[in-house]
């Protein structure tokens, strides 16, 4: 192994302890975890000696890639608190439009019965 292959493989580790954590942690940083896999699985392909025997055709270039197994190392447990159900964003979305609506439909009526 030469020491470029050292240092990518060095950074796959490190990457890939990273997603480890961050799966174990739950939430979005799980979701940001598995992706962080697969960039750790994509860069021990880049190593320069593997991509030196690609270009001179030693090296298979229709191999299929890599699974990565992803096994928490903890149990997940709900989080305290989170119990689902639609987003803030969308309540204050909805509220808006209902309110939006409601108030067109009371200036409408004003206008039928008009006080002299």
């Amino acid at each position: 192994m030469t020491k470029g292959d050292e240092a990518v493989e060095r950074a796959a580790d490190r990457l890939q302890s990273a997603a480890q954590r961050a799966r174990a942690q739950g939430g979005l940083r799980a979701k940001l975890g598995h992706e962080l896999a697969d960039d750790a699985a994509f860069l021990r392909q880049l190593k320069p000696s593997l991509i030196k025997a690609r270009a001179k055709g030693e090296a298979p270039t229709d191999r299929a890639p890599a699974t990565v197994a992803a096994a928490p190392s903890r149990p997940q447990r709900p989080r305290r608190g989170s119990k689902g159900g639609p987003s803030p964003l969308v309540v204050a979305g909805a509220a808006l439009v209902v309110g939006v609506l409601l108030a067109k439909l009371v200036d409408w009526r004003g206008h039928a019965h008009p006080r002299r």
